[in-house]
């Protein structure tokens, strides 16, 4: 995970001098990016297409090489995230940038390569899940978990789109669908979880052989964690407020066994490896459904967003040691290719290096030549037999 900000040392403005002379007078975090976006004059502003160059253009290049890919962005209420992600009609986020670019590369690419787009879009309001691309938005969906692909939401559509107007058109029709509300700290406080999908497939000739890959991008954009007595929530709004901040406690307890799990992974001075340690996964259907973007099989981003204000010290600090803790995960993404074309190249590569070792042999030793050709032959046999059952399917 690379989450995508830095702050300078951290001083709280309400304290006295006499009160910030301590050890918690300076507190420093480090990473991967920083960006300052609240006043555009500003000579160190960092702009929509900064942001999108930074860490969009990653998301495109991984799932173009065939791996899963995840972005989301975290941090406390009205502090950016829906700026980050959606933006603004006069300056789009990651999510509308990331969508354009996809079709920009698909239509500069090479014509012997033929793709496939099909896009989804949820929500997660109150831990129940929501097809926002329907209309029976009341119609609660399940999430089941399939063996080999993990988890997934069952009879949640999915859109097969051509460009990136298509595009366009679904995301505007989920995001007025999707919950928001009124608080004290943000007029359109987004009130729910919501997940934008993008099967991304690539299907082209390599050696003769047909090979495809099937990419997933989660890009999330996550409620904000927030406080009763800052945002005045009563009622419907208290009951959204405890939920959200529910399921952002199960991420962030997600996030530190992951952190805990990546750092005992390695094996201890007697060669064994410690204990493997459990992920509270299921305990909030967020995590659930990000399992394999958070610890698994997907190369992701974390963007934390803060706000400048010191009555938000807290929360800010809370928010850059969640970022800091997600440093520590190591995710091992694997190309999402058909085994038995990834097998066929590996047995090739094989017989390549079988016939250079015999190609410069001089069989002194006719029992390993013998045992060479042999393996040989029964190489050829099997990527021969692979052929014919992949052109028979």
């Amino acid at each position: 995970m690379d989450p995508s900000t830095r702050t300078t040392p951290l001083i709280p403005a309400t304290l006295g001098e006499s009160k910030v002379t301590g050890r918690e007078r300076i507190k420093t975090f480090t990473y991967d990016y920083s960006y300052w976006s609240v006043k555009k004059g500003d000579p160190h502003f960092a702009s929509q297409e900064r942001v999108y160059s930074d860490l969009g253009s990653d998301v495109l290049d991984s799932a173009f090489e065939g791996y899963n890919a995840c972005i989301f962005a975290y941090g406390q209420t009205g502090s950016g995230k829906s700026f980050t992600m959606m933006g603004e009609p006069d300056g789009p986020g990651l999510i509308p940038r990331i969508c354009e670019g996809l079709f920009t590369r698909i239509r500069t690419d090479s014509d012997d390569v033929s793709y496939r787009t099909e896009v989804s879009y949820l929500e997660i309001y109150c831990e129940r899940v929501r097809d926002l691309l329907k209309t029976g938005r009341e119609h609660t969906l399940r999430v089941r978990e399939h063996p080999r692909d993990g988890p997934y939401v069952q009879d949640l559509s999915k859109h097969l789109v051509s460009d990136y107007y298509d595009v366009k058109a679904l995301m505007d029709k989920g995001n007025i669908q999707r919950t928001t509300a009124s608080t004290n700290m943000n007029d359109t406080s987004s009130r729910s979880h919501a997940i934008f999908t993008i099967t991304f497939t690539q299907a082209k000739y390599i050696a003769d052989m047909p090979s495809e890959t099937v990419s997933k991008i989660n890009l999330v954009d996550l409620a904000g964690s927030e406080r009763a007595n800052a945002t005045g929530a009563t009622g419907d709004r208290l009951k959204e407020g405890a939920n959200i901040n529910k399921s952002l406690v199960t991420l962030g307890n997600v996030i530190s066994a992951l952190a805990d799990a990546s750092s005992s992974s390695a094996p201890s001075p007697g060669g064994n490896r410690k204990k493997s340690l459990f992920i509270p996964y299921r305990d909030s259907v967020l995590t659930w459904l990000l399992k394999d973007s958070l610890g698994g099989n997907s190369k992701t981003i974390m963007v934390a967003t803060i706000s400048p204000a010191d009555v938000n010290y807290g929360e800010t600090l809370s928010t850059l040691r969640y970022a800091n803790r997600a440093k520590n995960i190591i995710n091992k993404p694997t190309i999402n290719e058909d085994k038995n074309v990834k097998l066929i190249r590996e047995l090739r590569a094989e017989i390549a290096r079988l016939k250079k070792r015999l190609g410069t042999s001089d069989f002194d030793d006719l029992p390993i030549g013998n045992n060479m050709m042999d393996k040989l032959h029964e190489n050829e046999e099997r990527v021969s037999n692979f052929i014919a059952m992949n052109s028979a399917n």
